[in-house]
């Protein structure tokens, strides 16, 4: 079959238009533009898919993981993890799901004395399941969640905790908590993670036993390409995946870019240029979205904001249930710099974002800050801060460490138990233990996660000030 040109592209899109129109000289370039608009369209609605597509595709291509099997990090996180802001101090393990031939089980391990998780299941439009662990559907019991595929008839047996899914992919995220990030406090997360088990139900009276493959040494890249390649994840998830009733009215724009389910896609040079164009003015809006900032969190002139547009995260925790709100600019927005759903985020983590100092000024990784963390932080388990590269929104290359914790035993605190955190391209002296490196050449954002976090992080009777410069640095 033949690549589909930009005029055959064009004349699928004109289907419906008058003859008037379609005879005008002018309406090649209303072809293009049209074009070029569903394509920005386009990226924006099908972000969070094509973010998973990506990290699925990077652990087939890169890693000797498959699905329903297990990858892991056997280490803190460094950069050859390029996701999009992961979290450095917790050990990830993570599965790949698909329910095309029946139910599969997540079976996870109780929280305990050797171990305890924080996990997170979601579908391929990364919509939360269900969350995991201490804080999630177990209490950090454990137990065995069983994913169902779109349109499940069957009765889930006893003893499973059902969630029934609206697609056949998804992937849970199970993060392995670390008591520190010494070898020993290392290999027991790595052996608590390895409890899980991954296995189709069909399969349940004799389980088959799960592989695991450590990937810390992989280079691991699925930060978004800003590319016509993004419309062949987009075209991967079209084919494999069911419509769900609320995206229906993509079905039309996406034809007119050549993404037609059971046809193959195969834009030629001249739709691939229109293509790109599109996709490089979504790029540009999702830039400005961001750098306008997310809602400030503690006051009206914090400069740590909500992780991620409160309309979103109300929809996404009811699964899209309100029928007159469906957040796809919001959503697009988020998963261009995170990956993941959380059901009820503010049970099991919550996340602050700040990608200006004290002055309003964006982040310089040329440049010396300082973050003070008030003594008594509002969690039950730990705190950190990391910085991210802020272009790629991964962890930023060629850095010996990307954050630091609360579960840094060798920080130094100051005598009211507040700790001074340092992000810059050089260590202030006699600050090594507290400090962050940043490239010079590059600007940075962080975001702060608080696990188990408490009520004085909400009512804010607790909170975090605005990280500012270091002057002489």
């Amino acid at each position: 079959m033949k690549p589909l040109s930009l005029k055959m592209l064009a004349l699928s899109a004109l289907l419906g238009a008058s003859p008037a129109l379609a005879q005008n000289p002018a309406s090649d370039d209303l072809d293009k533009r049209m074009i070029e608009r569903r394509a920005v369209e386009a990226v924006i609605w099908g972000m969070p898919a094509v973010n998973y597509d990506l990290m699925l595709q990077e652990m087939l291509s890169k890693t000797p993981g498959k699905v329903h099997q297990v990858i892991y990090w056997g280490r803190p996180l460094d950069s050859k993890n390029q996701t999009l802001t992961p979290n450095p101090d917790a050990l990830y393990f993570m599965t790949f799901f698909d329910t095309k031939d029946g139910p599969i089980v997540l079976d996870l391990p109780p929280g305990d004395k050797n171990g305890s998780f924080n996990g997170n299941i979601v579908t391929v439009w990364q919509m939360p399941l269900e969350d995991a662990g201490l804080l999630g559907a177990d209490k950090g019991k454990g137990g065995k969640y069983l994913v169902l595929p779109p349109r499940y008839k069957g009765k889930p047996p006893a003893g499973y905790i059902p969630l029934q899914s609206d697609t056949f992919g998804g992937y849970m995220l199970f993060r392995s908590n670390l008591k520190s990030h010494g070898e020993a406090d290392v290999a027991n997360s790595i052996a608590y993670g390895k409890r899980m088990k991954v296995y189709p139900l069909a399969q349940a009276g004799k389980p088959p036993a799960t592989v695991f493959s450590d990937v810390k040494d992989v280079t691991f890249d699925s930060t978004i390409r800003y590319d016509a390649s993004f419309f062949a994840h987009l075209d991967r998830i079209v084919q494999s995946e069911p419509w769900l009733q609320r995206d229906r009215a993509m079905i039309d724009p996406l034809k007119s870019l050549g993404i037609e389910k059971g046809k193959p896609y195969r834009p030629d040079a001249a739709a691939t240029t229109v293509l790109n164009a599109g996709v490089q003015e979504a790029r540009g809006w999702l830039e400005r979205k961001y750098d306008a900032g997310l809602p400030p969190f503690f006051s009206p002139t914090s400069r740590w904001t909500f992780p991620a547009p409160p309309d979103l995260i109300k929809q996404g925790q009811s699964g899209y249930a309100d029928p007159d709100q469906y957040p796809t600019d919001s959503r697009g927005l988020a998963y261009s710099y995170a990956y993941i759903g959380i059901k009820r985020l503010g049970a099991g983590q919550f996340y602050l974002i700040s990608i200006r100092d004290r002055d309003g000024d964006a982040f310089d990784g040329g440049k010396t800050y300082r973050l003070t963390v008030p003594p008594k932080a509002p969690v039950e388990q730990y705190w950190s801060v990391t910085a991210y590269d802020r272009q790629t929104h991964a962890l930023i290359r060629g850095m010996p460490r990307a954050s630091r914790s609360s579960q840094i035993p060798e920080m130094q605190k100051n005598a009211d138990g507040s700790i001074e955190v340092y992000f810059g391209p050089k260590a202030p002296a006699g600050k090594e233990a507290n400090w962050v490196p940043t490239d010079p050449a590059r600007k940075f954002e962080l975001m702060f996660r608080a696990y188990a976090p408490t009520k004085a992080l909400f009512d804010k009777s607790w909170a975090l000030p605005d990280v500012e410069k270091v002057a002489g640095q």
